[in-house]
């Protein structure tokens, strides 16, 4: 009998519309249900799920204000050029950890990243505030501390702050309330 062994270190992509019409949420056309018919239809991918997802962000219809404003001041060749340095920041990290470091945050566990991330106490009682509030798994506090890493590395951060974490959060969609203004303003 033969043994075949699938590994999940794929990257996964997910997309879904506001609500079951698709015009829920800001902008024009507004669903007539909103906002439960969001809450509803959002409730039906299920809680395991979401847990493995790292980052949600909302993508809103694009207006014809929108289409006027100036270009974004950091182009697709600056960010490309933050994360290689984050790439390289994680590489030497990996390189000073030892044989058997994980290269990348997304790889890192156990007392590898607990080192790696070392949290400062705003910011690991952000995190047990979460955790305490039901709205995140073993598995969330895991890969919100590998995001909240990540997120400093591409800041260019020696140690990962409360900030961090806030952000991390508010990409895993806790459900604390938070939002990117929130998230700043409590930090």
């Amino acid at each position: 009998m033969a043994a075949t062994n699938f590994t999940g270190t794929g990257t996964d992509k997910n997309a879904t519309r506001p609500c079951r019409c698709g015009h829920g949420g800001p902008g024009k056309g507004w669903c007539g249900k909103a906002p439960r018919c969001q809450r509803d239809y959002q409730n039906r991918v299920s809680g395991p799920l979401l847990d493995r997802i790292d980052l949600t962000i909302d993508v809103p219809p694009v207006t014809a204000a929108d289409l006027s404003l100036p270009p974004p001041a950091e182009g697709s060749a600056e960010v490309a050029a933050r994360v290689a340095v984050a790439r390289a920041i994680q590489a030497e990290r990996a390189t000073a950890g030892g044989e058997g470091s994980p290269r990348l945050n997304a790889h890192a566990e156990g007392d590898f990243l607990e080192k790696a991330v070392a949290l400062d106490e705003a910011a690991r009682a952000l995190l047990a505030r979460a955790a305490e509030a039901g709205q995140l798994t073993a598995r969330g506090w895991t890969r919100t501390l590998r995001l909240a890493r990540t997120i400093a590395d591409l800041e260019g951060a020696d140690s990962v702050r409360r900030l961090h974490v806030a952000e991390a959060l508010v990409y895993r969609r806790t459900g604390l309330g938070l939002t990117p203004e929130s998230a700043v303003a409590r930090v």
